[in-house]
């Protein structure tokens, strides 16, 4: 599943382009979206979903943990009697999960009917929006409150303090490993940067958050922060076909790494399942 820098890596894309044939999707105006997959949109019937998007212009693009939020606005007057209008008046917020296989990119109306298209949004100027997602688990939201969709999510692992992350940390029970996983604890954090972070803080896996010290925790808060920026310097980690164009994977220091030299000491990396995931950490810098 792509994690915090992945996502931020495609929003940095949407909001900016990537190349002259993937243009910047803020500022462009939605004239029609097509639900191709009725279930991938949450909370509303897709005809009804369509119907409060088309004319909308997206005005920015961010993020909170692993959703992509795109705010939308209406312009102008003279709309036809069937289209809502909502977003004249005050702001919406469309929100993306990709989960397991969701892919969101701006592509030529020529290409964007693909095999694994759920929802595609036709923009000016002969572009749209699609969102690839072979395996169906990806959500769009569409939303007035973001904190609709994020209400339970904390905060996010990028935005949060050092103190304050110390604090919510010394506060938990339970094993280092599954804590970061737990998206109401910070949000953004997935189980490759979990192993990184992990590793540089020099903190074992299963060690339980109630036999950490205040140290301990502001060196694991400084270590989430370095690993989530150096993957999104790196565009994120191309793990498999979902997710191509990174390169973070070439500077994994344990996590799929099980057998292999650790890059400080030598020894070879070890590869346990805590809470129900593959786990990879040394033995002898993480005791």
């Amino acid at each position: 599943m792509p994690e915090l820098p992945e996502v931020e890596t495609i929003a940095r894309m949407l909001r900016e382009g990537s190349r002259p044939d993937k243009p910047p999707l803020v500022g462009r105006l939605i004239r029609e979206a097509r639900v191709l997959w009725p279930r991938e949109v949450s909370g509303l019937p897709a005809p009804a979903f369509a119907q409060r998007v088309a004319g909308c212009r997206v005005v920015s693009i961010s993020r909170h943990g692993k959703y992509l939020i795109l705010e939308l606005r209406r312009e102008g007057e003279g709309y036809p009697p069937d289209v809502d209008t909502t977003c004249t008046q005050r702001p919406l917020f469309m929100l993306v999960h990709l989960r397991m296989s969701g892919r969101l990119d701006v592509a030529p109306v020529a290409d964007a009917f693909t095999p694994h298209a759920r929802v595609v949004w036709l923009l000016d100027d002969g572009w749209a929006l699609r969102f690839d997602d072979a395996r169906k688990f990806g959500r769009v939201y569409l939303t007035e409150q973001v904190s609709d969709v994020t209400g339970k999510l904390g905060p996010d692992a990028l935005s949060v303090d050092a103190q304050a992350f110390a604090a919510r940390l010394l506060a938990k029970r339970g094993a280092l490993k599954p804590i970061l996983l737990d998206q109401s604890f910070i949000a953004g954090v997935g189980n490759i940067y979990a192993d990184e972070s992990l590793f540089l803080a020099r903190l074992h896996p299963t060690r339980l958050a109630g036999a950490l010290n205040a140290d301990d925790a502001l060196r694991l808060h400084q270590a989430v922060r370095q690993v989530l920026l150096d993957g999104i310097a790196a565009n994120g980690a191309s793990f498999d076909w979902v997710y191509p164009g990174g390169n973070y994977q070439e500077h994994f220091r344990v996590y799929g790494r099980a057998g292999l030299p650790c890059v400080d000491c030598g020894r070879p990396i070890h590869r346990i399942v805590v809470g129900q995931r593959s786990t990879h950490f040394c033995a002898a810098c993480q005791q």
